[in-house]
């Protein structure tokens, strides 16, 4: 066999393996996108009967209030467990890298506890505690559950941002005058700020997409997966693929729009550089 054959084989092959792993990742989405201009009214709704901008017109007609109550009560949920999770969880990394205490070796082991151990555990565990202390399930429980398993994302990924982190600075700052608030808001927080961000988004990702924990502590109260979920025994409405197209037509914005500015950041930092070298 010859070079050249070879180089064609390896070429084809991996495009074709590219090709494969793409197509597992992005026809699910397809899908959706799909379903969601499909004409059909009947269950379960995977015939195809013609294209309609339909279900998006019902959407909003008022005929589907309780899916939209659903994904208003997600976001309600994902934003708040994801603001106090990252308050609680950016404070803690910041304590234990600083300080030294009894037992700090076991709450650093403890923080990979929800992390490798199965969902389904946590939220019996979380239904548990919320039944000894009569908590009545909803808003709150869902809100409790989801910082509880967001904290050590966020304590994680801003512990990963401190590995590097030069105390000096802080040093130097107050040396000039500034008190440690002053020092922790014009110093410590803009250092940290990646790792405090990428914690936040991860926070944020986990807590509207999970299933099996909010279906434990939820009560009456539905958010968009859990309607989701319910709605699959008699198939899938086309209205929520309408939805779920929403979502990621949004999602595809915020990323894009997120990135031109960190382009348009990144040019200008190499373009002061460059005036400065000059």
């Amino acid at each position: 066999m010859n070079k050249k054959l070879k180089k064609r084989i390896f070429k084809v092959s991996g495009t074709s393996f590219c090709a494969l792993v793409y197509a597992f990742l992005f026809l699910p989405i397809v899908v959706i996108v799909t379903n969601s201009f499909n004409a059909t009214t009947t269950k379960p709704y995977q015939t195809w009967k013609g294209f309609t901008f339909d279900w998006y017109v019902r959407l909003f007609d008022g005929s589907n209030a309780s899916l939209l109550d659903s994904f208003k009560n997600t976001i309600i949920i994902a934003v708040t467990s994801t603001l106090l999770a990252t308050v609680i969880g950016t404070l803690a990394a910041v304590g234990m890298y600083r300080y030294t205490f009894r037992g700090k070796s076991v709450i650093d082991g403890m923080l990979y506890i929800p992390v490798v151990i199965p969902e389904i555990v946590i939220g019996i565990a979380l239904l548990t505690i919320f039944a000894l202390v009569n908590v009545p399930r909803g808003m709150l429980t869902l809100i409790l559950s989801h910082v509880s398993f967001s904290i050590p994302f966020v304590i994680f990924n801003v512990r990963a941002r401190l590995a590097g982190y030069d105390n000096s600075i802080e040093e130097a700052s107050m040396d000039l005058g500034a008190g440690r608030i002053g020092t922790l808001l014009r110093i410590t927080l803009p250092v940290l700020t990646p790792g405090i961000l990428g914690g936040a988004l991860l926070a944020f990702t986990l807590s509207i997409d999970d299933v099996i924990i909010s279906k434990f502590v939820a009560g009456n109260t539905y958010t968009f997966p859990l309607k989701v979920w319910d709605s699959i025994k008699s198939g899938v409405s086309p209205a929520v693929n309408a939805l779920s197209t929403l979502i990621l037509i949004g999602t595809i914005v915020f990323v894009v729009l997120t990135q031109s500015n960190l382009l348009k950041s990144e040019k200008r930092k190499s373009f002061k550089k460059k005036r400065k070298a000059r």
